[in-house]
């Protein structure tokens, strides 16, 4: 019985899983994660601001803007946005940008609009606030109501 002998190759694991991860990666997608990482800096400070990436739908760049306005305003810049991608991916990887609102969904830069500290500010006590309570059916849903209105004002 022969004994083979193996030769083996120390490669740096990078280099090594490089050419696996690039078959696994039939459609791009770790490409388009290293644009999403990177939008500040392809785009620009000014438009990556009012301009976020929300994912793509085949050739289609799907962005957000918070207001329709400035989506409409930025309509006359796609040709520019579908460039800078399309450059940093090195290949036309977009041909057609399309804006939509936010409504609740959560860009792909991680921008996140409700994540600012909101201040609440405190209702003021109305002057005869409980005056009225005695002549209503305090187990009345409007009672009851009128009474949870009152609780707010109490000290905690």
């Amino acid at each position: 019985m022969a004994l083979f002998r193996r030769k083996y190759n120390i490669a740096r694991a990078g280099d090594a899983l490089e050419p696996v991860l690039d078959r696994l990666d039939g459609k791009g997608s770790m490409q388009l994660v290293r644009l999403w990482n990177n939008w500040e800096n392809v785009m620009g400070r000014e438009v990556s601001r009012m301009a976020r990436p929300l994912g793509r739908r085949g050739p289609t760049l799907l962005l957000t803007a918070d207001d329709p306005a400035v989506a409409q305003e930025l309509t006359f810049f796609a040709p520019q946005i579908i460039r800078r991608a399309n450059d940093f991916l090195g290949e036309e990887y977009f041909d057609k940008v399309r804006f939509e609102l936010l409504n609740g969904r959560v860009p792909l830069d991680g921008y996140r609009p409700d994540s600012a500290p909101r201040s609440q500010s405190s209702p003021k006590k109305p002057k005869n606030l409980g005056e009225i309570l005695d002549q209503m059916d305090e187990d009345s849903p409007v009672g009851r109501c009128y009474r949870a209105y009152i609780g707010l004002f109490r000290p905690r």
